[in-house]
């Protein structure tokens, strides 16, 4: 093989590797921010045990909200009214479920 050729083909395969290596980047940081709709001022987290995971979203806004948990790959938990200061949750089996945070509904 003509060695310009060479060096082509090698340039080719090392930028291919680095623009891979960043889009998994980008994927990585795009999956740890939670993917619902609801408002900056609700609060969101989720506990794992050994057989489910539960999500939780605390609505810390001063006004009544109907909020849903959000989950990925399966149904979202129920609609749900949470006064000022009150938690709603949603518990699905551990497995291919993310937790995506809280939406609006």
């Amino acid at each position: 093989m003509h060695k310009a050729l060479k060096t082509a083909i090698v340039m080719t395969s090392a930028g291919a590797a680095m623009s891979l290596l960043a889009l998994q980047g980008i994927a990585t940081a795009a999956a740890a921010i939670p993917a619902g709709n609801a408002p900056s001022c609700v609060t969101v987290w989720q506990n794992t045990g050994t057989i489910t995971k539960t999500g939780y979203a605390r609505n810390d806004c001063g006004e009544t909200m109907n909020l849903k948990i959000v989950w990925a790959h399966g149904v979202d938990g129920s609609c749900q009214t949470a006064r000022p200061g009150d938690t709603i949750s949603s518990k699905v089996p551990r497995g291919p479920r993310n937790f995506d945070g809280a939406g609006l509904c």
